[in-house]
């Protein structure tokens, strides 16, 4: 079957959609040559555990992968016999990870959220965005695979350079029809449980504040 083929803006590099490939009505992305692909992802386990994988399928399919990320991820990236360079060396020394993040496995539902939006990510993303194009130009990737926890997307939208987000949790339904999966609330269908639902989208969009400033700066 006749593959579509959609080039983006700045790459050079053709990305197919193939018809014959769907998954429950989406259309899979297929790069038409190899090219050399960037990954970041979010430093804990869960998130390295799938963005490895994924990073390992492209790489068997010919493409050049080279793993991005802070040091202390470095075992579990180079453990999945992917390329590994570092950034955010200062801001994040051996050892920082654990210490800084340890406290999120305490903590349950609303409560990761709100620790992680409010202290984890924005220095994080703060360091990335300093950081990562610099490491964009040294390592002649072509394309970024993301983490969607990160919020790094304004890195390549800014550079213009091809992406994808990786969702590598539970579902969020931002519609209001059905609870975040941060709460334990059931699934009705009431006008009451539907305001529910959607007051509980206000407060995750408050948390995310600190993130949005660094992204709007």
């Amino acid at each position: 079957m006749k593959e579509n083929l959609v080039r983006t803006p700045s790459s050079e590099h053709p990305i197919s959609i193939d018809p014959s490939k769907r998954d429950f009505g989406s259309e899979m992305l297929v790069v038409s040559r190899p090219m050399k692909i960037g990954f970041l992802s979010l430093p804990v386990t869960g998130h390295l555990n799938s963005m490895t994988g994924l990073a390992r399928k492209l790489q068997s399919r010919g493409h050049e992968v080279v793993f991005i990320g802070v040091p202390d991820t470095e075992r579990a990236v180079r453990a999945a016999n992917l390329q590994f360079v570092p950034f955010c060396e200062n801001e994040y020394p051996p050892g920082s990870i654990d210490k800084s993040w340890g406290a999120v496995a305490n903590l349950r539902g609303l409560d990761v959220i709100r620790y992680s939006a409010r202290v984890l990510v924005p220095d994080l993303l703060g360091a990335a965005v300093k950081h990562l194009p610099g490491k964009i130009a040294e390592t002649g990737a072509k394309a970024l695979v993301l983490d969607s926890l990160y919020f790094a997307e304004i890195v390549p939208i800014h550079l213009r350079m091809p992406y994808v987000v990786i969702w590598s949790v539970l579902h969020l339904d931002f519609s209001g029809a059905t609870p975040l999966s941060l709460y334990d609330w059931p699934h009705e269908t009431t006008p009451e449980a539907l305001a529910r639902n959607v007051a509980g989208l206000q407060t995750f969009e408050e948390l995310r504040g600190p993130v949005l400033a660094i992204a709007q700066a």
